[in-house]
């Protein structure tokens, strides 16, 4: 097999507090801490299954939840979560991403197959999001039980009710770390007070959400990529002066999330051009992976399988041995 290509070296944005033109490396595995459980499992998500190379190609499909069956019309074949365990399987993702239920019922036939990622908490998209919380909806036992490689929890960074999501978060943190399961954090930014200070995509809310995921204890960090516009100059100082490009703005992030790695969101589903540039945005901008539902699943299969593998051609340009 060929050796992976060398990784583009970006500089790192100036006026942020970063050393102009130092070249940007994801964190070492072997520097992130970890008990010898979760680096075991890690190691498999990061090397041993899906792209490989140090690198993260997760198929989430909490949507049915989060969003409600809407999601599932532009492709009637997706509404049965048997497809999306077979582009997992077929398409080589690091693993999937989903409730209990769905795992209870579904991924045993894919067991050994496709690793899991169990999500911990969630809720619907009928109340407003002004005061978000997402409650339990299993357990990290749930997760050891069904043979989970790590777990999934959402925090609301900045909502009125932050208190008792870090609280509840507290909790499963301690379980994953007694059962050695690595923790990904879907980090949001949302609320009132977050709409006022520039809006839940602006470089701010999601700088804030990448350190307090870190500070949370994440091993893994879910984000959005920022999205620049006239709110900016809501946003608390010095981000409502800042004039970084978009993927230096992203790179401010990484930064931020400091020996937690990082995954981009896809969010709703885009054309084809703009999926592979922001694939390789967040790449050379320091992320370890993608997280994307909709934007692969919504698609016909062999559509959904020609993505994937156009995905993975570009993960192999960044592509690390193990360190």
């Amino acid at each position: 097999m060929d050796a992976p290509a060398a990784r583009p070296s970006v500089p790192l944005p100036t006026g942020a507090g970063l050393s102009a033109g130092t070249p940007f490396r994801r964190p070492a595995l072997s520097s992130l801490g970890l008990s010898p459980g979760k680096r075991t499992r890690l190691k498999r998500l990061l090397y041993h299954h899906g792209p490989g190379g140090g690198t993260l190609l997760i198929l989430p499909i909490d949507q049915g939840l989060e969003h409600g069956p809407a999601d599932f019309f532009s492709n009637p074949d997706a509404l049965d979560p048997d497809y999306q365990f077979r582009l997992a399987r077929d398409g080589h993702f690091s693993a999937i991403a989903l409730h209990v239920g769905l795992a209870e019922r579904y991924f045993g036939e894919y067991a050994g197959d496709v690793p899991l990622i169990l999500k911990l908490n969630g809720k619907t998209s009928i109340p407003s999001d002004a005061q978000a919380f997402s409650a339990l909806t299993g357990s990290v036992e749930d997760a050891a039980r069904l043979g989970a490689d790590a777990v999934g929890y959402t925090v609301y960074v900045g909502s009125p009710s932050q208190d008792r999501d870090f609280e509840q978060f507290r909790m499963v943190r301690e379980e994953a770390e007694s059962l050695g399961l690595p923790v990904i954090v879907w980090a949001y930014p949302r609320g009132e007070a977050v709409a006022k200070k520039g809006g839940k995509e602006s470089l701010y809310a999601i700088d804030y959400a990448a350190r307090v995921a870190l500070e949370l204890g994440a091993d893994i960090v879910k984000l959005n990529y920022p999205v620049r516009s006239d709110k900016d100059k809501d946003s608390p100082p010095p981000y409502n002066a800042l004039a970084l490009s978009p993927q230096d703005a992203f790179r401010k992030v990484v930064e931020s999330a400091g020996r937690a790695l990082v995954l981009v969101s896809g969010g709703e589903k885009v054309d084809d051009t703009d999926l592979l540039e922001k694939v390789r945005m967040s790449m050379a901008g320091g992320a370890t992976g993608i997280i994307f539902g909709r934007n692969l699943w919504q698609r016909p299969w062999d559509d959904a399988l020609r993505i994937s593998r156009e995905v993975h051609a570009i993960f192999r340009e960044y592509a690390e041995p193990p360190r």
